[in-house]
């Protein structure tokens, strides 16, 4: 499992498996599940994530453009 957030657009982003092809499932105004061929659930995106969530307690990991700039990203 993987989370991320986009603080710019506040969307939290939930993965839960792969798939290279997904079919999206409104479940709510906000709320969309991402489902494999198989109907398994791969992913849940969140919108107006602040809103709906608890961030402190579910990212507690601050990550600054400082942080950012002292680590270097090396391309595959």
């Amino acid at each position: 499992m993987r989370i991320s957030y986009d603080p710019k657009y506040d969307i939290l982003y939930i993965k839960l498996g792969k798939a290279k092809k997904v079919s999206c499932i409104e479940v709510d105004e906000d709320i969309t599940f991402d489902v494999d061929q198989s109907g398994e659930l791969v992913g849940i995106e969140i919108l107006s994530a602040s809103e709906r969530l608890d961030l402190k307690s579910l990212l507690p990991v601050e990550i600054t453009k400082e942080t950012l700039k002292k680590r270097k990203v090396k391309a595959s």
